[in-house]
């Protein structure tokens, strides 16, 4: 596993990029705790390497069907998702057919799945997936492992992770007493056991002192 800790500007981010065969499409996965920065990495992965970008939120299960199965007060916990769904759609994409496959995204104001929003043409070369447990063992998620390429796992200092994951609750409906009891009851659990699977990443990239506001 190799580490690299991004300076301010990114500069180190295309010399990590996989290598790719004449003809062939780069699977990325990018994972780490709730709040490291996953989603502006793969973000910036747009604006930098003209990648697509298949979310694994989008295989969040319904709140109509967490609150049938008793987990809607665990959701983002990995038995919430629908990771056979999201094995199979990597595989798919790992195919590369010569036709658009269609991903769900994830709308964060409804905080529900949204099916069929993000399109992936046959000529996209790299396609990133990010999400918490790419790299958890056991099926389905070695399945999901397996489709990939490469992984990177990102960290970011508690001291500015935390903070910033408590914000993202508020603004997206918690009051803040409620967005940190939310933080320690439930993304803090699952920080752990996203952390516990770091040693089967390709990449461990620090983002502490990345800025998040410069192109890379």
């Amino acid at each position: 596993m190799r580490v690299v800790r991004l300076s301010a500007d990114g500069r180190e981010l295309a010399g990590l990029l996989p290598q790719r065969a004449p003809g062939s499409r780069v699977l990325l996965g990018i994972t780490g705790a709730p709040g490291a920065g996953k989603s502006t990495l793969a973000t910036r992965l747009v604006q930098a390497a003209g990648a697509v970008v298949v979310p694994m939120d989008g295989f969040h299960l319904a709140d109509v069907e967490l609150a049938r199965r008793g987990l809607l007060d665990r959701k983002g916990a990995p038995e919430t998702f629908d990771a056979w769904g999201y094995a199979a759609l990597l595989d798919r994409l790992r195919r590369r057919p010569d036709h658009v496959v269609m991903a769900p995204a994830f709308e964060r104001e409804l905080e529900q799945p949204l099916a069929g929003a993000v399109p992936v043409p046959p000529e996209a070369d790299l396609v990133v997936t990010e999400g918490n447990y790419l790299l958890l063992d056991g099926p389905p998620w070695a399945e999901v492992r397996a489709s990939l390429d490469a992984v990177w796992h990102v960290v970011t200092d508690d001291a500015v992770r935390v903070p910033r994951l408590v914000e993202r609750h508020v603004a997206f409906g918690k009051s803040p007493v409620d967005a940190r009891a939310w933080v320690d009851r439930v993304d803090q659990p699952n920080a752990e056991l996203v952390e516990a699977a770091r040693s089967r990443s390709d990449v461990l990239l620090d983002l502490t002192d990345w800025d998040h506001a410069q192109p890379c």
